[in-house]
């Protein structure tokens, strides 16, 4: 059995799939492969799997980038709703705003000012685009009245990996995806992006503290092809 995932390894979402297929690896006794199909927001992944064959051994990793798509691309080869037979909710969470710790900024307050002191220098990095990261960090740009240059990648290990190495300087990442580097020390954690806070870092604040009416969440699931063609 497949499960497949529309961004690159090493991302909160692959690292989901692996877990989930690992458990159902072991409770099923038959092997599951993760396939990663990056590229267009989860849409070239998710086409692959309204493409296979509609016997449920085909499964697709769903979560928020799949619901705003619908809405961010003109045409699209499938229904999501339609071709895609939802399966199971997994996870519903939020989102961390971490930054390289060049970043002097210690507080979201702190973070705004040294953006606008630095104007075209700070990079945002996201995971595609109309990935939740990536849409999470455009409402933060447009309530904070602030511009960082956003820079695209095929996936949110890709992203982690050059915000470790200080090529992007913040990023809204999945908390599973983060949590390590932020016990490390090796990243700062600046602010949650839900409406409270969250119990894996409780020391942080929200972004709505700062930024009244700020909220923004994901959540994660399983899906697979459905009983009807492609278009």
């Amino acid at each position: 059995m497949r499960i497949i995932v529309g961004f690159a390894p090493g991302g909160a979402l692959d690292i989901m799939a692996r877990l989930i297929g690992q458990w159902l690896s072991e409770r099923l006794g038959q092997p599951f492969i993760i396939e990663n199909r990056p590229g267009a927001g989860t849409n070239i992944g998710t086409e692959a799997v309204v493409r296979a064959p509609a016997d449920g051994y085909t499964l697709l990793t769903v979560t928020t980038t799949h619901a705003t798509n619908a809405a961010l691309y003109d045409k699209l080869n499938f229904d999501l709703i339609r071709d895609i037979a939802p399966i199971a909710g997994v996870f519903r969470g939020t989102i961390v705003m971490v930054v390289h710790p060049s970043v002097p900024a210690k507080s979201l307050p702190e973070f705004i000012a040294y953006v606008k002191a630095n104007a075209g220098k700070i990079n945002m990095g996201s995971a595609g685009i109309g990935s939740v990261g990536h849409l999470a960090g455009e409402l933060f740009k447009m309530m904070a009245s602030i511009d960082m240059t956003h820079v695209l990648y095929r996936g949110g290990g890709q992203v982690m990996t050059d915000l470790l190495g200080g090529q992007v300087q913040v990023y809204f990442a999945g908390i599973p995806s983060a949590i390590q580097y932020l016990r490390a020390g090796k990243l700062h954690a600046l602010a949650v992006t839900t409406a409270t806070r969250s119990e894996a870092l409780p020391e942080i604040p929200t972004l709505s503290d700062f930024l009244p009416g700020y909220e923004a969440s994901l959540w994660y699931g399983i899906g697979a092809s459905g009983i009807r063609p492609l278009r």
